[in-house]
């Protein structure tokens, strides 16, 4: 999907993790209600809508399905929540709309956060964390073919679970996962440094890149670079 939204021209959009993100600027409250109430109607229109937040002087969107559908090698559909067509055109639609009503986007500004457990059983320990984070343990595989714990209502961030290195000294640890823009990553990567941090891994970067603190709590960077403008 990738190479689709990066045709799409979505200039205002950037794609973290399994969605499209977007920041449009407001100079205040009303201006950004009558904004978020245009995307309401636009979304009317085609029965699909973005997932909205509002603060002083923004207005931040996401765009994602939870009926995309996915074949494997073997010819196996899986349904999760994905970028489809009806994201990419709803975007373009409120791409219009905001500059109808004269708002500015800040793509540079959009982020997500998610996060990442290592362990050698998700399977064991999916049902816990669906039920510490949602109090729902259908939350656990939602909109995803793993045992990836995702609140439908977007209250807390995802927890993915990742293969613990079983020849480690912590088998079982957190991270961070930040999903930036991929214009920002450096920027946001030598602002972790400049405050103590130490780049761990960066072979995958701009994709991925690992930052440990002094006390090694790891953080990633993220950035989607097939969607990226070219």
């Amino acid at each position: 999907m990738g190479e689709q939204i990066a045709r799409a021209g979505l200039t205002d959009w950037r794609k973290l993790a399994q969605g499209l993100h977007a920041r449009y600027l407001a100079d205040d409250f009303t201006t950004s209600a009558r904004f978020v109430a245009a995307v309401g109607e636009g979304g009317d229109s085609i029965g699909h809508h973005p997932r909205v937040s509002m603060g002083p002087g923004f207005v931040d969107l996401r765009l994602i399905s939870a009926d995309a559908v996915y074949r494997d090698d073997d010819g196996n559909e899986l349904v999760f929540e994905w970028v489809t067509q009806q994201d990419v055109d709803l975007a373009r639609r409120i791409t219009q709309l905001a500059a109808e009503q004269g708002l500015a986007a800040d793509p540079a500004s959009v982020s997500h956060v998610e996060l990442g457990l290592d362990t050698s059983d998700s399977a064991a320990v999916a049902p816990v964390w669906a039920a510490l984070l949602t109090g729902d343990a259908d939350a656990q595989g939602h909109g995803s073919p793993s045992d990836e714990i995702r609140d439908v209502t977007g209250r807390v961030p995802n927890l993915w679970f990742g293969e613990a290195d079983e020849g480690g000294s912590a088998p079982r640890s957190f991270h961070v996962e930040v999903y930036v823009a991929p214009e920002v990553v450096e920027q946001r990567v030598a602002a972790a440094v400049a405050a103590g941090g130490i780049v761990v891994d960066d072979s995958q970067s701009p994709g991925l890149t690992v930052i440990a603190d002094q006390d090694g709590n790891r953080g990633i960077v993220c950035a989607d670079t097939s969607s990226a403008q070219g």
